[in-house]
């Protein structure tokens, strides 16, 4: 089987990224998926993105983590704005479907704009905070993220008994400005840190900015930069929510087995 494929990463967070527009991958196989992503005898990566044809939508996403399980993921869906745009499927603006429901965005100079879905709530979980947006993610608090075991906590935490049966991703934040915080992650899917997580910094950003009265914050990753933007509303949700950062390709080839 040969399999032509691109790798791209957004702020660390890297996908092998397939275009599946003749609906060809065998996205059944789980096992291909997990050999594709394997670090050591694969192409290596965070999770694997399908680019497929869509009634009414530019196109679809099928996001798969390293592991398999499937789930929404923001870092891989810029990227995969990024690849369609590379495909000339779309130019600057998109709207695209993803498994939490339809997304827009927009592409200008290597940054992506992407327009995320709707947040009910954030909850309380503890002295900590759970919010959906797209992915579950658990949001605590650290003085110093740097030194924090976020490996460790971060796997004690999804495999808790509180998120029984599928886990939670696990985000650990530490404020350093007005407007700005720092986040690592431990991903759900991947099992480990990530250098960067979409879903989470969005999580990780709407309750700092509930919290300290921003609807922008700034985050800083161990991949690089991202911003969020929001508004919130009166009953505790949020709505037009857009994650900003960069998304670029990083080789190409073929996969042959």
């Amino acid at each position: 089987m040969n399999l032509s494929f691109y790798k791209y990463q957004g702020t660390g967070n890297d996908f092998v990224m397939i275009d599946d527009r003749s609906e060809v991958f065998p996205d059944t196989n789980l096992n291909l998926v997990q050999q594709l992503c394997d670090r050591k005898f694969g192409i290596g990566a965070d999770g694997l993105i399908l680019i497929r044809n869509k009634e009414d939508f530019d196109f679809e996403m099928i996001y798969f983590n390293a592991d398999g399980s499937q789930s929404m993921c923001g870092n891989g869906a810029r990227c995969a704005v990024a690849f369609s745009k590379f495909l000339g499927i779309i130019e600057e603006k998109t709207s695209f479907l993803a498994i939490d429901g339809p997304h827009t965005a927009e592409i200008s100079d290597g940054l992506v704009s992407l327009g995320m879905g709707n947040v009910s709530s954030i909850d309380n979980a503890g002295q900590d905070f759970f919010v959906n947006t797209g992915s579950p993610h658990h949001v605590r608090f650290v003085e110093n993220v740097d030194e924090y075991p976020v490996v460790t906590t971060g796997a004690d935490i999804r495999y808790s008994k509180t998120y029984e049966p599928k886990g939670t991703n696990v985000n650990f934040v530490t404020p350093i400005a007005a407007d700005q915080i720092h986040v690592r992650t431990y991903e759900r899917g991947v099992e480990n840190e990530t250098l960067s997580c979409g879903t989470g910094v969005t999580a990780c950003a709407l309750v700092y900015g509930d919290q300290n009265n921003q609807n922008e914050v700034k985050i800083k990753t161990p991949g690089g930069n991202l911003k969020v933007q929001f508004e919130s509303e009166v009953d505790g949700s949020f709505k037009n929510i857009i994650l900003i950062g960069p998304a670029e390709q990083v080789f190409q080839g073929i996969w042959k087995n």
